[in-house]
């Protein structure tokens, strides 16, 4: 598994987090993640948690952006889903099951000290879509998703964070379609257009689960664009809202 460092990478790196990148050495590529900006310890004490919260959240919205690694042999177990040929993906270290296409690719990537990573799901073909799961730590003041606020200001928050069409020149359009919540998860269905470029769709599931230290936001992100068929779409779809933690 590749290691990332720093986490955020140089802007060279990442200076159009939203167009995706292959790369030919081996079986390299980038994928997109919507992870919390907020470095360790940051998170502010109880008392300032009232007056920090919208800080916090538009760090998170503002952190829309690609990981490089490089693909590993994956360590997690899986199991064979009988439907549509659907497999198990279950991180046993990380605490969470999601069902994925059979013929789906793995990559991983995580900070050295493992405090954010990233897992990601894709076809071997080269294509625009993709399931992704981020993960990274917060502090012992966010307990549950509802620390952010309800799932509608969580929503229009991190979409707006995203829009730069006010731009001049404009630059990528952010706009929400759907937001809900349930069984302790924010569902967020947005899209993303560049100028010039395919519309990509993204559905998010965000949740939060601590691992005996400290509290975790995992945020899992399936994405296609309009030339992508309905069947692809369907999948996506189906990827996200099987997520659970273990």
């Amino acid at each position: 598994m590749a290691a990332i460092t720093p986490w955020l990478s140089s802007p060279q790196s990442f200076s159009n987090p939203r167009v995706s990148t292959r790369y030919s050495s081996r079986r390299c590529t980038t994928l997109p993640a919507l992870v919390s900006a907020q470095e360790h310890h940051q998170i502010p004490c109880r008392d300032q948690v009232g007056m920090k919260r919208r800080e916090v959240m538009l760090q998170l919205a503002s952190s829309a952006f690609f990981l490089p690694f490089v693909v590993s042999p994956a360590f997690a177990e899986t199991s064979i889903v009988a439907s549509e040929a659907f497999r198990v993906y279950t991180d046993e270290a990380n605490k969470f099951e999601i069902s994925i296409p059979q013929d789906w690719q793995v990559g991983q990537a995580a900070e050295p000290n493992g405090f954010k990573s990233i897992t990601a799901f894709y076809p071997e073909e080269t294509s625009t879509y993709n399931v992704s799961v981020a993960i990274t730590g917060l502090g012992p003041d966010f307990t549950r998703m509802e620390s952010f606020g309800k799932v509608e200001a969580f929503a229009e928050t991190l979409v707006s964070g995203l829009d730069r069409s006010w731009q001049k020149p404009a630059g990528v359009t952010a706009k929400l379609v759907d937001s809900r919540s349930s069984k302790g998860f924010y569902y967020i269905e947005y899209t993303l257009q560049n100028p010039g470029e395919a519309r990509k769709h993204l559905y998010s599931a965000i949740g939060m689960a601590t691992n005996g230290w400290y509290n975790r936001l995992y945020t899992v992100t399936g994405q296609f664009t309009d030339e992508e068929s309905a069947e692809q779409s369907s999948k996506i779809q189906k990827a996200v809202k099987s997520f659970k933690f273990i």
